[in-house]
């Protein structure tokens, strides 16, 4: 019985009113035509449909009660599926192919052919010819990497399709299309050579430092397995070694009907539904010999294993991990072997009773944690894994050197947990959390979307188990409580401690810390019971809690003018826009905006800014610590993130109509009452050190440490605290930068959601309408905006330790900011996209580039200006110049050409359905109105949105195209290994202007 996860969906909205706008340019601004399908032909009655009374082939052997929404069937050929009628999002149906065969399927030569197969179906088959796929789906109104997608894991290979704006015609050509993928790729030489070079760039991409160790844990892991030697990408010998005959060969003893499922979820007859799957997959037939699933084997000690002396499980193998620029982590995992169950309710009740033992070690390990243990986090974690072993995983990260301490403390409190019972509080308290967590599934049940749905169901196949309704799920957890007791969460806490073998490895960047004699003599070592991290038998109740402040008073409450938005006003400057209304059944969405975000920091207060992230929420609210907070947050849904843009501070949560009061005053309280406790900066801080160098071990990292850094002309506000910038931080410093700018800037709440308007506009009087009036943002902040980098003909040039194969580039052209021209920004997405697809298509057929290159507009609203559009890659390094050549083609052939009508529509097709799609949900719109207290232009443009983002014209596009890209030098970045250091920059730029050009001629 899968556990399901919680929906995200509302109602939708009619559209139609916004598109009648005028142009945003002068000139005639037409939506470029489109294809219209043929008229789908009749789709016969299914044959298939499992009979009412019929146990359904999922749930043999099951107990759990069937869900009934689901229809089922079974084909003479062996497929089976699952059709299911869902609205969420409107007019959008989800179809998911999953073949019964992933890496554990490959024989030693094979290895990476399954995921070679994925990418071969996309490549060329019975209706689309070669690299036609993306374009067609596209044209269908699906974006590529979102709607269009699929996964290959060590058990199965799964399709995904999210087609939006359905029509019967549109379904019946997804269908055709996808048939052909699946029944009739064509798997030659020539399209084996095309897309080796795209899965050997993904490979490279996802190598370096953390693969490396990534692998030592695979093979220690699961030693003697399958497991360990499979990994999805494969091997350089093994994908150089493809051919069209050997793939084909792997493909048609796997890809057979018998090993195929097919689920469909969307708004459409499920009848229909059932019957487009026969017309499609029912005369299929397997071609050639089936294959025969290989034994996965079970995780088994070595001969001669020594036994721990308290357990009695045998220490298998251990291995040591040495990566200078990798943070200390350990992991030991007990291991067992993995065998389908029968997915009966005992069974998931069983499940159910390891989840609460689980959490109370969690919420005890994290209690050390936060009060300055030995590591900066521990978890345990039950998983079975890929259908070859049922494992408890314990993994941590020591604090320093002494990873002997860490692991002890970390034993320690596991071993209380192993030899004393919970006490019954104890259990009380995560039976409350994981009660709110499947009630809120109840009451979200009617808005779960259909891709959640297909996914859960394609998920609960691959594991041999069944899916339960969320009321079921419910039922069965109150159902059990009295077995939520002592003695049972002991005995549980005990088996799942209890297995064939154990092992470990622990990941160091110092040679000679450690090595497997040491850990072995570690983990044999008998455990000390500590009951320390027992957290104290007391509750805390918000009727508890002080108030914010004298209740305020409201100045204005009036209807926003759209969408029966109400703007309420207090008399401290606090602003509130409310929206009650019950797309989502018992959920809201609360955001309050507040302060100046990154304005508020200079090159010596930045540092804080990187950790008020991390600890600024950790550090309370008037008298109560984070402990005292998760305390409060019982049998509630709770959220508390905290983020920084460009201009703004904004605290988040997604809570529950039954909480939403409570959400605000923790909201309200964190700005009027905090609290500045010092372990969880001391915390932020040591994880902020121990992170830092990850960051070089990719050009991946380099960017993400670098990149804001760099093309905002080495803002110190946006880089990355080193270790020597951290030693200087202090919780008293902290402290003094944070709390003025909590009392700083005006504040807009914004609380979207089915709840009660006059009870929630009366906590909001007694919350932020109490709290006292705002300090101005001071000029000289309100004034900062950020720079762009100074730009030259040759590229910056910044290094990484990784992989000698791995690079990344990027060009990035200044744009704008502010409301006032949005409506150009919104254009932007537009034509980014247009030089997304063109970049996708340059770089995967001319360099091998994977999916990695991508295009993306950031337009700060807040702000005057600021604004950019990026374009960037990760590739090998002599690839780089390749990229800077293409970036700078496509720029100036979109400035000089108007694109066509066809590559046009190919782009505003899938924006058009992605915004109807997101525009059925609460957070679109809390998303595009926050900041319309103080900037009422934004309403009058959400009344255009739809329009800027999928109506245009091939001359506006050349027109931006033209402001954007043909009048201004780019910034240009390049991230190489060492070895090519600074010294090396202008061999480098004379490359670009030289090789690189030559390549791009020979490649048009």
């Amino acid at each position: 019985m899968t556990l399901l996860s919680r929906a995200a969906r509302a109602f939708a909205l009619v559209l139609a009113p916004l598109v009648l706008v005028q142009p945003l340019l002068a000139g005639q601004a037409a939506q470029a035509p489109q294809e219209t399908p043929p008229a789908a032909p009749q789709v016969p009655a299914p044959k298939a449909l499992q009979a009412d009374g019929e146990v359904p082939w999922l749930y043999r052997g099951s107990d759990v009660p069937v869900d009934e929404k689901w229809l089922f069937g079974e084909m003479k050929n062996g497929l089976r599926y699952a059709v299911r009628g869902n609205g969420v999002p409107p007019r959008q149906v989800s179809i998911r192919v999953r073949v019964d065969a992933g890496s554990l399927h490959e024989e030693d030569p094979e290895q990476g052919f399954a995921h070679l197969l994925e990418h071969l179906l996309f490549r060329e088959s019975k209706y689309l010819g070669q690299a036609e796929a993306i374009a067609a789906w596209q044209r269908l109104g699906a974006t590529f990497g979102s709607d269009t997608n699929a996964e290959t894991s060590p058990t199965h290979t799964v399709y995904k399709l999210d087609i939006p704006d359905i029509s019967d015609a549109k379904l019946s050509e997804s269908f055709k299309l996808l048939s052909g993928m699946i029944r009739d790729p064509v798997l030659n030489d020539a399209n084996v050579a095309a897309e080796r070079p795209i899965v050997l760039a993904e490979k490279r991409e996802r190598g370096g430092a953390g693969q490396r160790m990534a692998d030592l844990t695979r093979r220690t892991f699961f030693a003697g397995q399958r497991l360990a030697t499979r990994n999805p990408i494969g091997t350089d010998d093994t994908l150089n070694g493809a051919t069209g005959k050997a793939v084909k060969a792997f493909y048609e003893r796997w890809y057979r009907p018998e090993n195929t499922v097919i689920v469909v979820a969307g708004d459409a007859d499920p009848v229909v539904l059932a019957g487009l799957v026969e017309q499609w997959f029912g005369d299929w037939q397997g071609r050639g010999k089936p294959g025969v699933a290989p034994d996965f084997g079970d995780p088994v000690p070595p001969p001669g294993a020594q036994q721990n002396p308290v357990s009695g499980t045998a220490i298998g193998e251990l291995a040591v991990g040495i990566e200078p620029d990798l943070p200390r982590s350990l992991t030991y995992a007990i291991m067992r072997p993995w065998r389908p169950v029968q997915d009966t309710i005992v069974y998931n009740e069983g499940l159910l009773i390891d989840a609460i033992a689980q959490a109370i070690i969690n919420r005890r390990l994290e209690s050390r944690a936060r009060g300055g243990g030995s590591f900066l986090y521990a978890q345990v974690q039950q998983d079975d894994i890929s259908r070859s072993t049922d494992a408890t995983f314990v993994t941590f990260a020591p604090l320093t050197d002494d990873w002997q301490a860490a692991l002890a403390d970390v034993r320690a409190v596991i071993a209380d947990a192993l030899t004393n019972p919970p006490t019954q509080e104890e259990i009380d308290r995560e039976v409350a959390e994981f009660d709110v967590v499947f009630a809120n599934q109840v009451e979200q049940e009617s808005v779960e979307s259909g891709p959640n749905l297909a996914n859960n169901l394609v998920n609960a196949v691959d594991i041999r188990e069944t899916v339960a309704a969320s009321q079921v799920v419910l039922d069965v957890f109150r159902g059990m409580k009295q077995r939520l007791n002592p003695a049972e969460v002991l005995a549980h806490t005990q088996t799942l401690f209890d297995g064939a073998v154990t092992r470990s490895v622990y990941v160091t960047p110092a040679a000679g810390e450690a090595d497997e004699a040491a850990l072995r003599l570690a983990l044999a070592r008998e455990a000390a019971v500590d009951g320390s991290a027992r957290l104290a038998a007391s509750s805390v109740s918000f009727d508890q809690l002080p108030p914010v402040g004298e209740p305020g008073t409201i100045v204005s409450q009036q209807p926003l003018g759209v969408l029966e938005i109400d703007q309420v006003d207090f008399a401290n400057g606090v602003k509130a826009l409310i929206w009650a209304n019950d797309a989502e059944p018992g959920r809201v969405t609360v955001r309050v905006r507040f302060g100046a975000g990154y304005r508020a920091f200079d090159a010596d207060s930045a540092v804080y800014a990187a950790l008020g992230e991390s600890a600024l929420v950790g550090s309370g609210l008037g008298e109560l610590g984070q402990n005292e907070i998760d305390r409060l947050a019982t049998g509630r849904k709770l959220g508390f993130d905290f983020g920084i843009d460009d201009a703004v501070f904004n605290f988040t949560a997604q809570t529950r109509s039954d909480d939403v009061a409570d959400q605000l005053y923790l909201f309200a309280a964190k700005l009027g009452m905090p609290r500045w406790d010092p372990d969880p900066v001391i915390r932020a801080k040591a994880g902020a050190e121990l992170a830092y160098n990850t960051y070089s071990t990719s050009p991946g990292g380099v960017l993400n440490r670098d990149l804001e850094y760099l093309v905002t002309g080495r803002d110190a506000r946006f880089a990355t605290p080193d270790p020597a910038t951290l030693r200087g931080v202090t919780p008293e410093g902290f402290r003094k930068v944070w709390e003025p700018l909590l009392q700083q800037g005006p504040i807009e709440v914004l609380v979207f959601g089915e709840f009660d308007k006059p009870a929630l506009v009366e906590q909001l009087r007694l919350t932020f309408g109490a709290l006292p009036p705002r300090a101005p943002i001071p000029a000289e902040i309100a004034a900062r905006v950020p720079d762009f980098a100074p730009t030259t003909q040759e590229p910056a040039i910044v290094t990484h330790r990784g992989d000698a194969n791995q690079a990344a580039a990027v060009v990035a052209w200044p744009s704008g900011g502010g409301v006032a021209s949005l409506r150009e920004s919104r254009q932007l997405e537009i034509l980014t996209q247009l030089f997304n697809n063109r970049l996708l298509e340059a770089l995967r057929e001319r360099a091998g580039a994977s999916y990695s290159p991508q295009v993306f507009s950031k337009w700060p609203e807040d702000l005057p200006s600021g604004g950019r559009i990026t374009a960037l890659a990760q590739l090998e390094p002599e690839f780089v110049p390749i990229f800077f050549t293409e970036a700078d083609r496509i720029a100036r052939e979109l400035a000089t050409e108007p694109p066509t009508a066809d590559e046009l529509a190919r782009v505003t097709e899938p924006l058009a359905q992605l915004i109807r799609r997101a525009s059925t949900g609460n957070q679109f719109w809390l998303y595009n109105l926050e900041g319309a207290t103080q900037d009422p232009q934004r309403v009058a443009l959400l009344r255009t949105l739809l329009a800027d983002y999928s109506q245009t014209s091939p001359q506006v596009m050349q027109f931006l195209a033209d402001r954007y890209f043909g009048q201004v030098t780019p910034f240009r970045l390049a991230i190489i290994p060492e070895g090519q250091e600074l010294a090396e920059a202008p061999a480098l730029g004379t490359a670009i202007s030289g090789r690189a050009a030559a390549v791009g001629a020979a490649g048009r």
